[in-house]
Parts: C-alpha cells; structure tokens; sequence
C-alpha cells in the first residue's frame, strides 16, 4: 500500500470529535429562504435592469415603486434612496414573508412596476428571479445598487437623492 492511501486509511480509522452548536431558528429561516431564493432564480429569467438615474426620474415621477431590500444596519449606514420603501429581504417570515410585505408597498398589485435596489446588485438579481417566478410581472433590478459595481457607480457616486433613514432603522 502507498503512503498516500496507508493515511488516507489511518485518517478514516480516527475518531471525529464534533460539538454540538445550537443554531437559532432567526438564522435557519434565513438559510431558507436564501436557498429558495436560488431556487427560484433557476427558473426565472431575471431582466430588465434599470439604471439608478433612470430609477430615480421613474420614482421622482410616480411611475415606479422603488424598494429597497437591504438590512436596516446598511439602510442607517448610508441612508436610502430619496422615496424608496424599506422591505428588508430578510424577512423574518422567510420568503413568503417578504413577498407579502412587497405587496403591501404596491396595494396587492403584482403588475404593478417596482424596481429593486440593494448595496451592489447582487441581491436584487436574486429577489428579482424570485418574485418573478411568484408571478410579479414589471420587476426591475437597479443592478448597480446603492455603493456601485460592473453595472454602473451606484446611487451614491451619482449624487442621486438620498434621505437619512430614521424610521425603520
């Protein structure tokens, strides 16, 4: 027998010594609706996209419902675009929770348009899929979110409209 496999078969002899952690239910609910998220994105097609100034004209004139899915510490840490309603996407109801919340933003309306924005986009590729495949049909994704990425610098090296989050935070 090589070395390789006389440790190998050593290794698997040895007893695994493993600790018991609690993990809190805030946080399985959390990884649950993470993974459905991913499994949701697998059957919808995440488009369109929406560029922050273009997002901010559409919201400035009443014709979009912008939100805001980031947690309330980032909401306080940077402040929130000027009119977007907070829905923190981690929603301790899980997924359906959040989806209910949305629509309480939108009357019950799931045509009616909403865009998403979070720290750089990431996330709201995600959620877009996700309320995409629960039949929520003018879903836009500010895909270069609040601090910037590939897609564009962001709301805040634009100089778009921001407001100082105080209600939710």
């Amino acid at each position: 027998m090589n070395q390789t496999r006389r440790a190998r078969s050593e290794a698997a002899d040895l007893p695994i010594c493993r600790k018991e952690v609690p993990v809190p239910v805030s946080s399985l609910r959390r990884f649950a609706f993470a993974v459905a998220l991913l499994a949701a994105a697998g059957f919808a097609h995440a488009t369109p996209d929406l560029a922050a100034p273009d997002a901010a004209a559409a919201v400035a004139a009443g014709k979009i419902t912008l939100i805001d899915i980031r947690t309330p510490p980032e909401w306080k840490e940077t402040g929130v675009a000027r009119g977007a309603k907070l829905v923190n996407m981690l929603h301790p109801q899980g997924a359906p929770g959040f989806a209910d919340a949305l629509l309480e933003q939108v009357k019950g309306d799931r045509n009616a348009p909403i865009a998403l924005i979070c720290r750089t986009g990431n996330r709201t590729t995600q959620v877009q899929r996700y309320l995409q495949s629960q039949g929520f049909t003018q879903v836009y994704n500010v895909k270069e979110g609040m601090a910037g990425s590939t897609a564009g610098p962001g709301w805040l090296k634009r100089g778009l409209p921001v407001e100082t989050c105080s209600t939710q935070c």
